[in-house]
């Protein structure tokens, strides 16, 4: 299998310091093969901070492709260069176009059989947003990219946050709470469930998925006494669902579905809003949490964390959730070219 594309993401952010670590790590943690798409001078800067030497740990490759014989001796990197010098905590608009570009190459390798998976670091939207960037977020702009690489498969991305312990599926993500409810149709939900059911046995590894659908209102409504949504929208989700064959359960009170003994119950929860679901992976699993976006024709993870500029450069962020991204997917890709042979 080729190796994985890494981005940046915001090079003043603590991505490429995280990607450094876990290159460091790769025998102990056993990381699969990587190459990041990132400004050489930046990698040997953050090399030489870490008390490496910057000419032998630090190497230039044309695509990911090219790193699986590099890795094991070497960071492999494939240059994209910055517009300005980067400092760490400080972003720049300047380098907005060069932490698009990572994005866009890495996914082009994925589509041309160079890399087997894309894994993004962590962008700040608002600088981007300054340089030009026409799209809403990461999910966004990678499903434009997917559906100029692959136009035969339209693109559907859903955001999926994923940990050893619990998957959780927010049906609206960014929006503001009070325009959730007027978001939420049954249509909408069955689309999402339907994207989780297939990605889980395609990509999870699970032949029989299990679907829990938590009810939107306090105990999912109590029948409409709390709240209408849960007894005409999501309830006959779950009926058209359970007629399709998806095993799907709902709608689940939110406030009883996140223990332990309810989460072997399922194999992944789809919240109604954002904070429904991330606030109970990021309490349960904050270090170990990974961003997939199901829904694509090429696997995307990315650590659940965000650029950290407040604590870039001082070598203290944790490199747990971006190296569970990078082996998730692996994982993920593995699974997609085992099920594609014939």
């Amino acid at each position: 299998m080729p190796p994985l594309a890494l981005t940046m993401g915001d090079p003043a952010g603590i991505g490429p310091e995280l990607a450094l670590r876990a290159w460091q790590d790769r025998s102990a943690d056993a990381i699969p093969p990587f190459a990041i798409y990132a400004d050489i001078e930046l990698m040997r800067a953050l090399a030489r901070a870490s008390a490496l030497d910057p000419e032998t740990a630090i190497m230039p490759v044309a695509n990911a492709g090219a790193a699986a014989l590099v890795f094991p001796d070497a960071l492999p990197v494939v240059p994209v260069p910055l517009s300005a010098p980067a400092i760490a905590g400080s972003p720049d608009v300047a380098n907005g176009e060069a932490t698009i570009q990572a994005i866009r190459r890495a996914v082009a390798d994925v589509a041309a059989g160079r890399a087997a998976a894309v894994v993004t670091n962590p962008i700040a939207k608002s600088v981007l947003y300054e340089a030009g960037f026409e799209h809403p977020g990461h999910t966004e702009f990678l499903g434009a990219l997917a559906n100029e690489f692959w136009p035969s498969e339209p693109a559907e991305p859903v955001m999926m946050i994923a940990a050893p312990v619990l998957r959780v599926v927010p049906v609206t993500i960014h929006v503001p709470l009070k325009d959730v409810p007027s978001l939420l149709t049954t249509d909408k939900i069955v689309s999402t469930a339907r994207i989780v059911h297939a990605a889980l046995q395609r990509d999870f590894g699970i032949e029989k998925p299990r679907l829990s659908l938590a009810g939107l209102n306090p105990h999912a409504g109590e029948d409409g006494a709390l709240g209408t949504e849960d007894r005409d929208i999501v309830r006959p989700t779950v009926e058209r669902l359970r007629a399709e064959g998806i095993d799907a359960t709902g709608p689940t009170a939110a406030d009883t579905m996140f223990h332990e003994a309810a989460r072997k119950t399922y194999d992944a929860a789809l919240a109604m809003y954002h904070d429904q679901g991330l606030i109970p992976i990021k309490t349960l699993a904050f270090d170990e949490g990974v961003n997939v976006t199901l829904g694509l024709p090429f696997v995307r993870t990315s650590p659940d964390h965000g650029t950290a500029f407040s604590i870039a450069g001082k070598g203290v962020a944790s490199a747990s959730s971006l190296k569970a991204a990078l082996k998730l997917a692996a994982d993920m890709s593995a699974r997609r070219r085992a099920a594609a042979t014939p």
